[in-house]
């Protein structure tokens, strides 16, 4: 190809040579590589001067997706590209077809800068002449000049740095970097458009890691810091500034006039804050500018920004402080600054990606107990439930709903959304497929509360709930369906019909962590029409829960389901019966041995020793044939308060009916009290100097080494409790004929509790 131009008498011949075409390493875009042979040639032809030079021109293709005609499109390349010769045809269509097919990778998706053609330049910058790498020093001569004729040179600029394959050469001239850099100290404040353009070419060099070295040495980060920490000075005295006009009548026209004045400001400096945000963005990739910019007050300038109206400069601001959001020093600051209530009005909108960032951020934020009471009542759980409509926002807004969902205190608030409505249809929907974990994470924790279990169960919500669990051997699902069958009311009888279905699952033959869930589940039944002695029966359970109760044969989790499930049963007569005559109670005794550290199962253990002898037909069992009141006196004063709540209980049953027990039982109680009354004296003695008392001359204890309670003469006489051997006096019953102590303060025979009332201690919720 040739090229003819003449000067004066001289001709310029330009000839390209050696063109070839390839695809652009990471765009939709073709590079051409070509190169440019010059020759001025004299008066009579003959060449003069020559010249050679290497190009490149990319070829951006912006409609190329997965429907594009290939063909159509290499014939409107080649006609329009000067560059490509006609021939090539065939090359461009087959490269433009790799293109199409070549896979793009979203997993950095999160981590991707804003590219700077993600900007759209505003009025006062866009120039009609066209940039060229070949004129840059003279763009660099125009920052020399007055304002206007900077801000010209560096829009110029700015047009070669939005080209990325200019800004390696860019790099090279330091003289026009550091003009840019000096115009931008010095001229700032005179004019915002100036400011724009220059951080908007050192944005440019941001959005690449290996030009940070370059943006920090200029010191354009923290340049900006005080240009947006100026800015925001601003924006405040034109608030003040409008709200003086606007309060005053007669300066109602000044004020008109002075708001659309402001406007224009507005979108000026919000559009200088949003480059000089992008910019920081960048660099704080590296967590020790991060730590910089945080330490200049960025947090409480990012939440100020909340307040703004324009969505793209809200997009940069939400996105910094998701970034930082995951330090608890920056997360702290945000609760200072009630960043959750200012988040609040942007939930939701219909700016997609700007939703999106801002749920981001309020998940952040959820791992904070007291943030998410904020969040409660800046009124995001309404409109968060609403979001799970939305396939795009629904996986953010369930998590973020799991969150709140974990503190038991607004559990009850998700009854008054249509929350659950919409995750029930969601369960409906996933079949016999996998259900996200997400999902059945946030039912669980729902159906721990009463209100939220009674929505759950409407219709056929159990019935669909039991169906998929049984069928697909759900864990979780079964983990949800315990939680329901916890709350008393109408949600419990609807577990009669599934009864039977949950007790066939009791076996050896199903996964441990299944039976666990169908154990805890017929264990919260606790129905007063249900036959317990007649499923026990069906089902052959005695023999497997027998077995699972020696120690070892299980892992404890299921063994505790095992201790509980009997606490459960034995509140019927026949169960307890039935239970007692298959040896079930040397068992647990057994158990309680090897268990004894463990609280949990104690308390439970204790609880069927209750169940026991609150039946008549298991109370001689118990009382007579085992060992258990000894064990439940051992226990009578554990530190854990549940335990000793039991034991007191069973204990008072057992001497009510037991006169030897009762007696043991009796002095068990006296020695712990007037131990601890004595031990109270005597720490009151010692504590007073001189006493002759208590202590000798030689301040040794009169009681020497001996056991306190072991000293008889402390004790009451016989005309009072003890007599002076120890024994109960005979007096003590005829006094007390109905085993209450009154003003001694020992409990009677039932203590808190009257004798036909229950305890559950089985009953709890799971958060998962």
């Amino acid at each position: 190809m040739y090229i003819f131009c003449f000067v004066s008498s001289l001709r310029k011949y330009l000839k390209l040579k050696g063109c070839s075409i390839d695809v652009h390493p990471t765009e939709r875009a073709l590079v051409v590589q070509y190169e440019v042979e010059a020759t001025v040639l004299g008066e009579l032809g003959n060449p003069m001067v020559g010249e050679r030079k290497e190009c490149q021109k990319i070829i951006r293709l912006k409609s190329l997706n997965a429907h594009t005609d290939t063909s159509s499109l290499a014939r409107k390349v080649v006609e329009e590209c000067r560059l490509i010769h006609p021939s090539k045809l065939l090359e461009v269509e087959q490269l433009l077809f790799y293109l199409q097919n070549r896979k793009h990778s979203n997993d950095n998706q999160e981590k991707k800068r804003i590219s700077p053609r993600d900007f759209t330049p505003y009025a006062g910058v866009e120039l009609d002449e066209e940039a060229s790498i070949n004129s840059i020093s003279e763009y660099v001569e125009l920052l020399y000049e007055d304002i206007q004729e900077k801000i010209r040179g560096a829009t110029l600029i700015l047009q070669l740095a939005r080209n990325p394959d200019n800004l390696e050469e860019l790099i090279q001239n330091e003289t026009a970097l550091g003009a840019l850099a000096r115009v931008l100290r010095e001229d700032w404040k005179q004019s915002v458009d100036l400011a724009t353009t220059i951080i908007y070419v050192f944005f440019c060099f941001s959005s690449f890691s290996q030009f940070h070295g370059l943006v920090t040495h200029f010191k354009i980060g923290a340049l900006c810091m005080n240009i947006i920490e100026h800015e925001l000075k601003r924006y405040d005295l034109w608030q003040d500034e409008l709200q003086k006009k606007k309060k005053n009548q007669n300066l109602k026209k000044e004020h008109e006039k002075s708001f659309r004045k402001y406007q224009s400001l507005l979108a000026k400096q919000e559009q200088l804050l949003r480059v000089c945000l992008c910019l920081l963005l960048n660099l704080a990739e590296d967590t020790r500018t991060e730590l910089k910019i945080r330490n200049k007050n960025i947090v409480h300038m990012l939440v100020k920004l909340l307040d703004r109206e324009d969505e793209e400069l809200l997009l940069v601001a939400l996105s910094f402080l998701k970034k930082l959001s995951i330090f608890l020093e920056n997360k702290n600051d945000m609760a200072e600054t009630f960043a959750v209530e200012k988040l609040a009005r942007l939930v939701p909108c219909e700016h997609q990606e700007l939703l999106s960032t801002a749920l981001r951020l309020l998940l952040n934020l959820s791992f904070d107990t007291s943030l998410r009471g904020h969040m409660v009542q800046a009124g995001l759980l309404p409109k968060v439930s609403s979001l799970l409509a939305d396939e795009a926002q629904r996986q953010l807004s369930m998590c973020i709903l799991y969150h709140i969902s974990v503190d038991d205190r607004f559990k009850s608030m998700f009854a008054d959304t249509d929350c659950i409505p919409q995750l029930m249809k969601m369960v409906y929907a996933c079949g016999e497929e996998k259900m996200d974990v997400e999902l059945i994470s946030l039912c669980i924790n729902l159906a721990a509360n009463r209100s939220n279990a009674k929505i759950i169960c409407e219709g056929n919500g159990l019935k669909m709930l039991m169906k998929r669990a049984l069928k697909l051997k759900d864990v979780l699902v079964m983990k949800m369906i315990r939680n329901l069958s916890q709350h008393n009311g109408p949600t419990k009888s609807l577990f009669l019909d599934h009864v039977g279905d949950l007790a066939a699952q009791i076996s050896e033959d199903e996964a441990e962590e299944f039976v666990i869930e169908c154990l805890g589940t017929l264990a919260n039944l606790t129905i007063p029409d249900l036959d317990w002695a007649l499923v026990l029966k069906e089902y052959n359970l005695v023999p497997y829960l027998k077995d699972r109760l020696k120690p070892g044969s299980a892992e404890d989790d299921l063994i505790l389901e095992v201790v509980i499930m009997i606490g459960t049963v034995s509140m019927d007569d026949s169960c307890a019966a039935m239970l007692a005559k298959s040896g079930l109670i040397p068992a647990l005794i057994e158990l309680l041995n090897a268990q004894q550290e463990d609280d949990e199962f104690v308390c439970q253990i204790v609880y069927v020793f209750y169940q026991m002898v609150f039946h008549k037909a298991t109370r001689d069992v118990i009382v007579k044939d085992t060992q258990a009141p000894a064990y439940l006196i051992d226990l009578m004063h554990d530190n854990n308060a549940e335990i000793r709540k039991v034991c007191h209980n069973t204990l008072d049953i057992i001497a009510e009916y037991d006169e030897e027990w009762g007696k043991k039982i009796q002095n068990e109680k006296f020695r712990w009290y007037n131990g601890q009354w004595l031990e109270m004296v005597e720490n009151r003695l010692m504590d007073e100097e001189g006493e002759p008392f208590v202590f000798g001359e030689d301040r040794e204890s009169f009681i020497g080494d001996r056991d306190i309670l072991e000293r008889p003469d402390l004790f009451y006489s016989a005309d009072g409790i003890m007599s002076a051997d120890g024994a109960i006096s005979p007096e003590f019953y005829t006094d007390f004929p109905n085993g209450e102590l009154g003003q001694t303060g020992y409990m009677g025979p039932m203590g808190d509790m009257g004798r036909g009332e229950t305890i559950s201690l089985h009953g709890y919720s799971a958060n998962l």
